[in-house]
């Protein structure tokens, strides 16, 4: 079966192509319950090989944890110098306290009630560190100055006039103080770098053993030499891609679609390339590794697997109960941010943000190459924002959750852009659930994110996506929105039956075209699922996350 998106759109059917093979059957039929999907029956029973639905019952800081790490407090600010009377910069002495708590071998810095003026960013950069103040209505950092006043302009690796600010770096910025100080060196000499897990020309690794070829979703995998592997130990699972890009591929699910597909002119997208994925080892038994998370894509020989280190990672560091209030300033034109960005976390791990709002920011919370962490209870309110949430890359195994947009507080200036909870870059296994987005979308920015979810989220969908052509598929395989009520009734990035290769859509409000169109990057049948089309209210479970969890 092929059938344009919008014939998909308006077909007045609920339909689920059962087994992923095109065939149309009615959602009722056949079940013992009209309100639990097909899908979830399936998946319990191949919850780690499901062609449609990925597993993300692990994501999250220490494998989701419910209860965040608690570290003892080791000290407060005040007793560095900073001042709760908002005239003070009290930026040196909060950075002081970090870097004191870290000296000791980590803890918790406090930051008691109060407006405390920051002129400068906040970096988060040692392991198990915890800076935390009173609550975020109660304890409030106020940022005077931007990313480009304090570090210098960012321009983009791809070239043009583009801000690098629009889409990176944080007033406060949780990052290895090695990997920050390299980065800001990089960004003030002009050679702009890259971001992730391997340095600034993606040459600061070495491989530590061979990977025998195994399968998506395998929890234990074979290596050819165990003696640098330690049970605990943090590393990069690495994927090469070979010419005629089968890696690219098989992240979209295979098949004629993405074998027709030219790869070959996206080079923003095969600059991502290889694959790095961050994951800690469970057991070491002989010649077999078991993870801590299971494998997120087949590890074929013709992608030379292989386990490898990597930069010092930034681990068990968070920033709980505050608000970080920039300027209030015009939002700047589209991809020309100067940089009042809020909390971003970089080359971090099992790390975390809690009970944090952030006013007035360019760009409010940043995944940048980061895996296995949480945000919680988090906030974006104020003036407009170009990215509200973003996640690039090659971030993995994140969990958002409890995570709020609200409407803007003032107009929006012209030639602006607002995006919404965005991912990008490789970025895989990533979930948002339990959200309240009061203006944005589901931006998929290109550069093929795959495997990701969104669940149990009401979304105002008046937001646009981004992404250069040169970033490639807006989407790969295994993307599932799951309980998704639609308030203004736009499909546009949220109903992906039509777009998203081997994917699901499950449970959301009954939606149509308008504003932003987009069209399928793959030809033919996408091998997509939808069920319990305009009944969000009844399906259960009503978040995936959870139920995977709790599976």
């Amino acid at each position: 079966m092929s059938m344009t998106r919008r014939a998909l759109l308006g077909s007045a059917a609920v339909a689920v192509a059962a087994g992923g093979t095109g065939t149309a059957v009615a959602a009722g039929a056949g079940l013992a319950s009209p309100d639990t999907p097909v899908l979830w029956r399936e998946f319990r029973h191949t919850p780690f090989t499901h062609p449609q639905i990925p597993y993300v019952g692990r994501a999250g800081c220490h494998g989701g944890a419910v209860r965040l790490p608690r570290r003892p407090v080791v000290a407060d600010v005040r007793d560095f110098g900073a001042v709760a009377d908002g005239t003070t910069d009290s930026a040196p002495a909060i950075n002081r306290a970090i870097a004191a708590a870290g000296r000791a071998g980590g803890g918790t810095v406090t930051i008691p009630p109060g407006t405390f003026r920051i002129d400068d960013v906040i970096r988060v950069d040692r392991s198990n560190v915890v800076l935390r103040g009173a609550g975020s209505g109660r304890t409030t950092l106020y940022a005077t100055r931007n990313l480009t006043e304090l570090i210098g302009v960012y321009g983009s690796r791809y070239g043009g006039d583009k801000s690098a600010w629009s889409w990176a770096g944080g007033l406060i910025w949780l990052a290895p103080r090695a990997r920050w100080h390299s980065l800001v060196t990089a960004i003030r000499a002009k050679a702009w770098p890259f971001e992730g897990w391997t340095g600034n020309r993606r040459d600061e690794w070495r491989t530590l053993t061979r990977v025998a070829p195994a399968r998506q979703g395998s929890w234990t995998i074979t290596v050819t030499d165990p003696s640098s592997l330690r049970p605990g130990a943090l590393v990069l699972l690495r994927l090469t891609d070979d010419t005629d890009h089968t890696l690219l591929q098989h992240m979209c699910g295979g098949g004629p679609g993405p074998e027709a597909y030219v790869w070959d002119d996206k080079t923003k997208l095969t600059s991502y390339v290889p694959y790095e994925w961050p994951v800690r080892i469970a057991r070491v038994h002989g010649r077999k590794v078991t993870l801590e998370r299971p494998l997120p894509l087949d590890a074929r020989p013709e992608w030379s697997p292989q386990l490898t280190t990597h930069v010092p990672a930034l681990t068990g560091s968070g920033v709980e109960g505050l608000t970080l209030e920039a300027v209030e300033t015009p939002q700047q034109p589209h991809l020309l941010d100067q940089g009042h960005n809020g909390i971003v976390l970089q080359c971090a791990y099992d790390c975390w943000v809690d009970d944090v709002t952030v006013r007035h920011a360019d760009n409010g919370f940043g995944l940048v190459a980061a895996s296995a962490c949480t945000l919680r209870r988090t906030r974006v309110t104020g003036r407009a924002s170009h990215h509200p949430y973003f996640c690039r890359e090659g971030s993995h195994d994140n969990l958002i959750e409890d995570f709020t947009i609200e409407e803007r507080t003032s107009p929006v200036p012209p030639n602006t852009q607002l995006h919404g909870i965005n991912v990008e870059g490789l970025s895989s296994y990533n979930v948002w659930s339990r959200g309240d987005m009061r203006m944005g979308t589901f931006d998929s920015h290109r550069g093929l994110p795959f495997a990701n979810v969104r669940t149990d989220i009401t979304v105002n969908n008046n937001g646009r996506h981004g992404g250069d052509a040169s970033a490639g598929p807006l989407f790969g395989a295994r993307f599932t929105h799951w309980n998704i009520r639609v308030t203004n009734s736009r499909a546009g990035l949220v109903r992906i039956d039509g777009l998203a290769p081997y994917s699901a859509t499950v449970g959301i409000d009954e939606v149509r075209e308008f504003d932003q169109i987009d069209v399928p990057d793959f030809t033919g049948d996408l091998h997509t699922r939808l069920e319990l089309y305009g009944s969000p209210h009844a399906v259960r479970p009503q978040n995936l996350y959870e139920a995977q969890r709790e599976l």
